[in-house]
């Protein structure tokens, strides 16, 4: 078991969080610091019958306002269950309850389960971890190993109270290597909101000759409140999968909005082969779709289940219509800054 060692204000220093051994978990408790094991701390998901048997999927949640830490465990929850993929969530955790909190922008225990991942989805924004946890995602993304990347994942990194961390330069506005995590390796950091925010929801639009790609099989109406986001400089290598039509309203059946905001569209989800530090290329997929109310879509939940299979590279294996359906039940909480739901822990996501 392991325990937090300081008393700090979890979302301003727990940039020096660290954990202790067992034998100091009795002092600990005696000293009136919370106690709990790491095993709490994430959710796994074990698929067990499926294509994705053996292959270990990590899903990284982390941002205040989409509500992540909900569409990641639904997404887990079908990826083991109806496809067969081991997947562990993991979670912006406040050090000193052990509980989910988004607005804790230093803490992703159990990120060292990278190492043995085969896919990474992450869906995180403004996150500055302590270098001994982000060192783990460097190492994956220098690895050459697959990733889909997840709305405010383009930003998921902002590096404010310590920019001489030796990754800093994952930061979406670094010039060292421009545009960050995002722009180098997903294709795009944060640029504005193209549509208008909270009211002007998004059509997914088929872009030509893509119908036939793998990864949209059985997709055929994604649609979403969220609005579009701006995409100004996608690599040479891209490939658009979807593009995103901003309709005059917050309802599916809303008509596009006139003029230049959808002529052209903006690219809403592509792939690319991001050229890693170990020389593989990694298949990467990137939509900037993806709250937790935009996943109550099917297709969109297909559009990412058909990218962890083709990341994989097991594109021949994707279903002419993969199973989405909800494990456990769903509700989303919708979109906004301090709407998520307090009290929770990581066991309390594990499926029954």
């Amino acid at each position: 078991m392991l325990v937090p060692t300081h008393r700090r204000n979890p979302c301003e220093l727990c940039v020096f969080y660290r954990w202790v051994p067992i034998s100091l978990v009795l002092p600990a408790i005696l000293l009136g610091l919370p106690a709990w094991g790491a095993e709490d701390l994430w959710v796994t998901y074990r698929g067990t019958e499926g294509p994705g048997a053996g292959k270990q999927i990590v899903l990284i949640a982390g941002d205040e306002e989409y509500r992540s830490e909900e569409y990641m465990p639904m997404l887990g929850q079908i990826l083991a269950k109806w496809h067969g993929f081991t997947c562990t969530v993991l979670f912006s955790i406040n050090p000193e309850t052990g509980e989910i909190d988004p607005n804790c922008q230093t803490n992703i225990p159990g990120l060292d389960q990278l190492r043995s991942a085969d896919l990474m989805i992450i869906g995180a924004r403004f996150r500055e971890l302590p270098d001994d946890q982000m060192q783990y995602i460097a190492e994956y993304v220098d690895s050459g190993k697959p990733i889909i990347g997840i709305r405010t994942a383009t930003h998921a990194f902002a590096y404010t109270r310590n920019r001489q961390s030796r990754f800093a330069h994952y930061d979406w506005r670094s010039t060292v290597w421009p545009g960050g995590f995002g722009r180098q390796v997903l294709g795009e950091t944060w640029v504005s909101h193209h549509g208008v925010h909270g009211r002007e929801s998004t059509r997914g639009v088929i872009a030509p000759g893509m119908s036939q790609h793998p990864i949209l099989r059985g997709v055929k109406d994604v649609w979403g409140p969220t609005d579009v986001y701006t995409v100004r400089d996608l690599p040479k290598d891209a490939q658009v999968l979807l593009y995103g039509q901003v309709l005059s309203g917050m309802n599916p059946d809303d008509p596009p909005v006139a003029g230049p905001k959808n002529d052209p569209m903006m690219p809403l989800a592509w792939i690319r082969f991001y050229p890693s530090a170990s020389g593989k290329k990694a298949r990467v997929f990137c939509t900037t779709m993806g709250s937790a109310v935009d996943f109550a879509c099917e297709d969109l939940r297909r559009l990412v289940v058909n990218a962890a299979y083709w990341c994989l590279g097991m594109e021949d294996l994707i279903p002419e219509r993969a199973k989405v359906d909800y494990v456990t039940p769903y509700e989303p909480t919708p979109f906004g800054f301090g709407k998520f739901r307090p009290g929770k822990r990581p066991p309390d996501l594990a499926w029954r």
